[in-house]
């Protein structure tokens, strides 16, 4: 027989619901209302400070003409993460549901709309973003050593998948293992930046006190215009003379720089995930959003300044692994390799907060039909151990073990294909289109609800302008992506079509 309609999956065209109430189904109770705002500032700041901030600068150095035109690019991505965390938080705090994205294109677009992006993520842009993090991991590794061209060896993706399998079952004991690692991982990200500016601070009273010295860190910060034109040196050696440069081809660059630095905000939009599991969801989502975002930016606009004060500025365009350098630079080889200990653990706290919200993806998919039961267990390995009931809930007695161990083990094993099959490159740009196309049609689904159901009860509702500014960006970010990148795109629709089939099976299984 069909599901059962429940107001949840009421299409965009559907009648409004009345007397101003939301018609978005109860917040599921697979999870328990546990995490404080302390605790979703922890685990979003973790998820977010990553690998980006340490291996992006180079990235988008080289296509900006200035160090200080990459210090807006920083800011302008931390501009548009904090106006799409605010956008979901209207949604977060007026349509309950689990599974991030989901519930709210589902409530907005419709069944097929819900089901679509709950496919992309679980399938494709959570398990692209574990790998490109396990294999971000590995290469510090190798920067610290200084060898940077075995990224597609076998031994490399053999260590890349080998420190996913670890992370994953660590991510696999319980909830509450999984914070407490998320909060020692937090500490080490801080760690690592503090180390950058303090010793880029250190660099900036040396250099002011002693103007002469040349011995220590970079001199270019002291005696060149920040916004000055300066040609550009690429990982290749060719240059960029950006005088020579017009104004379309500039935009161009400007976007790629724009692009990278999303990549480095990449997460900010997982405090949703677990907004089912916050005690007062309505109070605690903005104000983690409103404190661990301008956190967040602060964090990646200092640590850069600092990268152009401790490093020749055409050192910076040709670097990966441009907070090891600097340190090794300044330091020696030694506290280079502790730097790159640091940002492993750095990186390990990533991968761990995304599988933790990969799992809850999954639970919530699968609570919907939409995926395997098998999938709602939680606690163990298997399958139900009651077929009649609804979603698999541990018993009291083993809410220490209430991980969603079948849903790790899928983003393990699909991450650990994309390991294997792809490259960094690659990864980052199948991800990032993935991720805005949804993200673009959550944001414009929002600024519909504003004129659509105008009386739908929104415990938070930033300016219009907010959600209008990020649809336009995020529109452009995937039209530009898409064309320069068609493969990814072509792999993309693709995966999109067998979701599109597989949706199709279920509701004609359902139907008869």
């Amino acid at each position: 027989m069909p599901p059962h309609p429940d107001p949840s999956r009421q299409p965009l065209l559907a009648d409004a619901p009345q007397d101003g109430e939301s018609v978005a189904a109860p917040p599921s109770k697979t999870f328990t209302p546990t995490f404080g705002a302390a605790a979703a500032y922890g685990i979003l700041v973790s998820i977010v400070i990553g690998s980006g901030v340490f291996t992006s600068p180079g990235a988008i150095d080289t296509n900006v003409p200035s160090p200080g035109m990459a210090l807006v690019m920083w800011l302008t991505g931390g501009l548009l993460a904090w106006a799409g965390a605010n956008t979901l938080a209207e949604l977060g705090t007026a349509i309950h549901g689990e599974g991030g994205v989901q519930p709210y294109l589902q409530y907005i677009y419709g069944d097929l709309a819900g089901f679509l992006a709950a496919w992309t993520w679980i399938m494709a842009v959570m398990p692209a973003t574990i790998a490109i993090l396990s294999i971000v991991f590995v290469e510090s590794i190798y920067s610290a050593l200084g060898v940077t061209d075995r990224a597609d060896t076998l031994a490399h993706k053999g260590l890349s998948v080998l420190v996913l399998v670890v992370v994953s079952l660590a991510n696999s004991i319980s909830t509450r293992v999984s914070t407490h690692l998320s909060r020692f991982f937090l500490g080490t990200k801080f760690t690592s930046i503090l180390l950058v500016v303090v010793a880029g601070l250190a660099v900036v009273v040396l250099q002011t006190s002693q103007p002469g010295r040349t011995d220590i860190g970079g001199r270019d910060w002291f005696v060149r215009s920040w916004f000055a034109y300066r040609d550009t040196v690429h990982p290749d050696g060719h240059r960029t003379v950006w005088q020579d440069v017009g104004a379309w081809e500039m935009l161009g660059h400007c976007s790629t720089a724009i692009y990278g630095a999303l990549w480095a905000y990449s997460g900010w939009d997982k405090a949703i995930y677990i907004s089912s599991e916050l005690k007062d969801p309505s109070r605690q989502l903005p104000l983690t959003i409103n404190t661990a975002i301008p956190t967040i930016v602060l964090c990646f606009f200092v640590a850069n300044a600092a990268y152009y004060i401790l490093l020749p500025w055409d050192v910076v365009s040709t670097s990966d692994s441009v907070a090891v350098t600097a340190i090794s630079r300044l330091l020696g080889v030694r506290f280079g390799i502790l730097a790159a200990v640091l940002i492993c653990l750095v990186v390990a706290g990533s991968i761990l907060g995304n599988s933790l919200v990969v799992g809850r993806m999954t639970v919530a998919a699968a609570n919907k039909g939409w995926f395997p039961r098998l999938f709602t267990v939680i606690g163990r390995v298997g399958l139900p151990k009651d077929r009649r009931s609804s979603p698999d809930t541990p018993s009291s007695s083993s809410t220490a073990f209430d991980a969603p161990v079948n849903a790790v083990l899928l983003s393990m094993a699909l991450s650990a294909l994309y390991i294997l099959f792809g490259d960094f490159r690659s990864l980052l740009t199948f991800n990032g289109l993935g991720e805005y196309t949804f993200f673009f049609l959550t944001v414009l689904g929002a600024i519909i609800l504003r004129w659509r159901e105008p009386d739908l009860t929104r415990p938070y509702k930033p300016l219009l302008i907010i959600p209008v500014v990020f649809a336009l960006v995020s529109g452009f970010v995937i039209v530009r992506g898409a064309a320069f990148a068609p493969v990814q795109a072509l792999v993309l629709v693709v995966l999109w079509a067998i979701g599109l089939v597989v949706y199709w099976v279920k509701m004609r299984w359902f139907a008869s």
